[in-house]
């Protein structure tokens, strides 16, 4: 059987990693578990359950253990080696998060969320053996072909993850990479109380993001609403094809930023985000991406880079909201306060993934 790339293997690592994000947050209170890691498999079904915890077990790997079919039949599996890695994928991830959740105090293995994961990533490897036997798999490959250059599987994974960045809430919209908070309250928890700490405290104190005005927000936003669609540019088909990915790439950034603001701030603040300033920036951002949907494909790839540099320029002197931290109380009192916090993951890293793929695709002597 003839092998494909696909973005299913870079999607299925990532949804490995969420899953891993989500089953250990937060990382604190590490502690040598006092029975065996392994006698949690042995004990009677839990007294205390709920038909929400076992639903979201169950759903939570059902799209790895898709993703994970999906890779093995592009790779040239069979449809049982498929399944039957899929399952094993999903099985061997649940039981390494239980076995590991021996030592967090805040966590509870279960063999009971063994099964429900299992039986979740079988569920998965199931719906990817109904699509590929109606053959819906394949149709979706010819589509990829028609659409997409070869070797682009890397671009098809990031243009998907683009709108999960946006789901935790960026200094503007569609302002993503914004990083150097973070680092000036780790430099000074790393140097508090060693003689270096006066230092990191200046330094804090010196980087200070000054702000935007709003000539530069809406520059940013046309930047952050450019820079996914040069992406797509570097990865499409010259043509009418890219005007498409455009129109659906902008739709998806403002469905995915409403629904961040209203999960964050209350439904009946959802459009709170779309200021004139916004306004301005998706304007400006939506007509360039048009305007160049002609460049070859290196061009488009040489122009992301050199946009999403100026965005991480820009996002970098948004100061953070003082008011944010009580807006994630609810979350962080929650159940999805760990799949929030991934996508917060995916929201500081996403621009600089996606410069070292473009970097690629420039040196690449197939780009056209």
């Amino acid at each position: 059987m003839v092998r494909h790339p696909s973005s299913a293997v870079p999607l299925a690592w990532f949804y490995a990693a969420l899953i891993v994000y989500a089953s250990l947050y937060p990382f604190a209170g590490w502690r040598w578990p006092e029975l065996s890691p392994f006698a949690f498999l042995t004990l009677p079904w839990p007294r205390y359950w709920t038909s929400f915890d076992l639903v979201a077990n169950l759903l939570g790997y059902l799209p790895l253990g898709f993703l994970v079919f999906t890779a093995q039949i592009r790779a040239g599996r069979s449809s049982v080696r498929a399944c039957v890695g899929a399952l094993l994928a999903g099985a061997g991830l649940s039981l390494s998060m239980e076995l590991t959740q021996n030592g967090l105090p805040t966590r509870v293995s279960s063999n009971v969320d063994v099964a429900v994961n299992s039986a979740g990533a079988a569920l998965g490897a199931g719906l990817g053996l109904l699509l590929h036997g109606a053959g819906l798999l394949e149709r979706w490959r010819r589509w990829r072909g028609r659409w997409f250059a070869d070797r682009s599987a890397g671009g098809v994974a990031l243009l998907l993850l683009w709108p999960a960045g946006l789901l935790f809430p960026t200094p503007l919209p569609l302002g993503m990479g914004q990083v150097l908070s973070r680092l000036r309250e780790a430099v000074v928890r790393v140097l508090m109380d060693t003689p270096a700490a006066g230092w990191g405290s200046a330094f804090a104190g010196q980087t200070v993001a000054p702000g935007l005005p709003p000539v530069g927000e809406s520059l940013a936003i046309a930047l952050g609403l450019l820079a996914p669609c040069l992406l797509a540019s570097s990865v499409c088909r010259t043509g009418w094809r890219r005007g498409v990915l455009v129109v659906v790439i902008g739709a998806c950034g403002v469905a995915a930023t409403t629904l961040s603001t209203a999960l964050n701030f209350g439904p009946q603040h959802a459009m709170a985000w779309f200021t004139p300033t916004a306004a301005a920036g998706l304007s400006v951002g939506g007509v360039s991406s048009l305007l160049l949907v002609w460049v070859p494909c290196r061009a488009a790839a040489a122009l992301g880079l050199m946009v999403l540099t100026a965005l991480i320029s820009l996002v970098a002197q948004m100061p953070t909201d003082a008011y944010f931290a009580q807006s994630l109380q609810a979350w962080e009192q929650g159940r999805f306060i760990r799949f929030h916090g991934a996508a917060q993951w995916v929201g500081w890293f996403w621009p600089y993934a996606t410069m070292a793929y473009l970097l690629g695709r420039v040196a690449a002597r197939d780009a056209v």
